[in-house]
């Protein structure tokens, strides 16, 4: 742990949190011993965890480019994490200079340790909530000032939906979102599966998270492609068919290269909202 970290007066540190975990096997500094145990205790029953987070990491900023790249310059970065090298506001911006950003995670660390990415331009914003209010998300103030609802949108959701159980209905959660959002709109979404994995390192993987402030929940190719029900899957690599992909696939220059133990741990892909929808 940094010595520099602060924390929110009344956060219980005993308790490890999927954002300080993720941190944790990024390298990074935001993060308690509890976090640090709880992912030692992953990555000694799945080694090549590290290099999953890192495959995320890659997917997140390289989706996110590249939906800049389509002319979108308004974002919203739903369990978003703490920050790193490298978050949804510098690579888009480097992009669109005048690009909004309003990230949202339900740890308040992030919230805490986010306020340095806020400038005066205004144009990047945080907020602490609960991806399962959607209401309250698309209601607050930050989000109703920088996310103009008559303009594309990217909706980035990668390594979030994990956390969330079926009987909350993370289905209907995604499309309360993309609802808010016009066509034109991206889609960008990752997510842990159990696909081909053996079973004992699944159960020890999904014990680690017993005690953490977020439980987690694997679901399989079928189950991860519901979310883009109704949605234009973007082809995820040059010659690639439009589909699911493995996170250190899509966008990757070597798929061969890519194509880690790691990254095969997550499904993920980019979509567009078409003119008209389904559902």
């Amino acid at each position: 742990m940094s010595k520099a970290l602060r924390q929110p007066a009344d956060l219980d540190v005993s308790r490890p949190s999927p954002a300080r975990i993720y941190d944790y096997m990024l390298r990074g500094t935001h993060h308690f011993d509890a976090d640090a145990q709880a992912a030692e205790r992953i990555l000694t029953v799945v080694p090549e965890i590290r290099d999953c987070a890192w495959a995320n990491r890659g997917f997140h900023q390289r989706a996110a480019a590249w939906i800049a790249r389509q002319g979108v310059s308004q974002f919203l970065d739903i369990g978003s994490g703490l920050p790193a090298v490298g978050n949804t506001h510098d690579v888009v911006q480097r992009i669109h200079p005048d690009a909004r950003v309003v990230y949202v995670d339900n740890d308040p660390m992030v919230e805490l340790h986010s306020r340095g990415n806020l400038d005066e331009s205004g144009r990047v914003s945080v907020l602490c909530a609960d991806l399962r209010d959607p209401d309250s998300i698309l209601g607050h103030p930050a989000v109703r000032t920088l996310i103009d609802p008559a303009r594309p949108a990217g909706l980035l959701m990668t390594a979030v939906l994990m956390f969330v159980a079926d009987e909350a209905d993370p289905w209907r959660l995604v499309d309360s979102y993309l609802r808010a959002l016009p066509p034109g709109s991206y889609l960008a979404l990752s997510h842990l599966t159990d696909d081909a994995k053996p079973p004992v390192s699944v159960d020890a993987f999904h014990r680690v998270f017993d005690r953490a402030t977020g439980q987690l929940h694997f679901r399989s190719k079928a189950q991860v492609a519901r979310f883009f029900d109704g949605l234009e899957f973007v082809p995820p690599y040059q010659g690639a068919t439009p589909a699911l992909t493995y996170s250190g696939l899509w966008g990757a220059e070597d798929v061969q290269l890519a194509d880690s133990d790691g990254s095969r741990w997550l499904y993920c892909a980019v979509a567009k909202k078409p003119l008209s929808r389904s559902r």
